[in-house]
């Protein structure tokens, strides 16, 4: 009997989730469908109940519910609890166990950039969730700083007081970390700042940018924002949201499975999706 797999979220109809994971479970014979379901937040009980209650093999969790979905799971993993959102949930024999990849998932697109981050400093680029599920997990790495700037500093501060783990990390507004820049090694976007519509738009200047800095923006949608843009005509390495989406889909995946999934098969399929490039 085949197995379901899914994603929630509110709204769901835009998630790329559903082409590029039923593609891998094709690919490896495995008896499963992946499908989207929009759940408004009231609803978010009964529908893990009804998917616990169908023995679903896992599902995603999307905005808005990966706080809200937190009291609903039977266990959560340590970080993820730390992080209090979870994104990938795993059926196991009847218990349901939520897990956050999102933070593994930006560390592992970085692995074709960067091979350690114990002599690197990092600057970390707004204080909302993802900020916080990179943040907390890139902590837990023990680079030589992670730094966060946001808008409003004391949230960058509650950021730094809340993550579990020892770190060197300072919080800083966004123009003095824009006249800091020159310092970091890694420099992560994290904010909505320059997603398409709005895509003119940058959350700091680049102006003291080190050329030799990795630049990355977690957006990819457009593929290469505002922000990215500039990083490149000043000649520094760039990195857009795809490897990150990708990657937390595959260790997804992986948990359900038990096989990690061709990560290039999945990249290539959500580009596909963006417009029609291929890798």
């Amino acid at each position: 009997m085949e197995k379901l797999l899914a994603v929630l979220g509110n709204p769901i109809g835009h998630s790329m989730s559903p082409i590029m994971l039923n593609d891998v479970l094709e690919m490896h014979n495995i008896d499963a469908h992946y499908l989207p379901f929009h759940v408004e937040n009231q609803d978010l009980p009964a529908a893990i109940h009804g998917l616990k209650a169908l023995g679903v093999l896992g599902f995603n969790v999307t905005i808005p519910h990966k706080t809200a979905i937190i009291p609903l799971l039977d266990e959560v993993d340590e970080l993820a609890l730390s992080i209090g959102a979870v994104n990938t949930v795993v059926n196991e024999n009847g218990k349901l166990i939520g897990y956050n990849t999102d933070g593994y998932g930006f560390l592992k697109g970085l692995n074709a950039y960067i091979t350690t981050l114990s002599d690197k400093k990092v600057l970390v680029i707004g204080a909302g969730g993802a900020a916080r599920a990179i943040y907390f997990t890139m902590a837990k790495m023990k680079p030589q700083a992670v730094d966060i700037a946001n808008r409003t500093i004391a949230k960058a501060v509650e950021l730094i007081e809340a993550c579990p783990f020892d770190t060197s990390s300072k919080a800083l507004s966004l123009v003095e970390a824009g006249e800091q820049l020159a310092e970091y090694d890694v420099i992560i976007q994290t904010s909505m700042i320059g997603m398409h519509p709005k895509i003119a738009e940058s959350p700091i200047s680049l102006k003291n940018l080190n050329n030799q800095s990795l630049v990355c923006d977690i957006i990819y949608n457009p593929l290469e924002t505002q922000f990215l843009k500039e990083a490149r005509q000043q000649g520094a390495t760039i990195q857009n949201g795809i490897d990150m989406f990708v990657y937390q889909g595959a260790l997804a995946f992986e948990k359900w499975t038990g096989i990690f999934p061709d990560v290039n098969r999945m990249r290539e399929n959500v580009l596909l999706q963006l417009g029609g490039v291929k890798c």
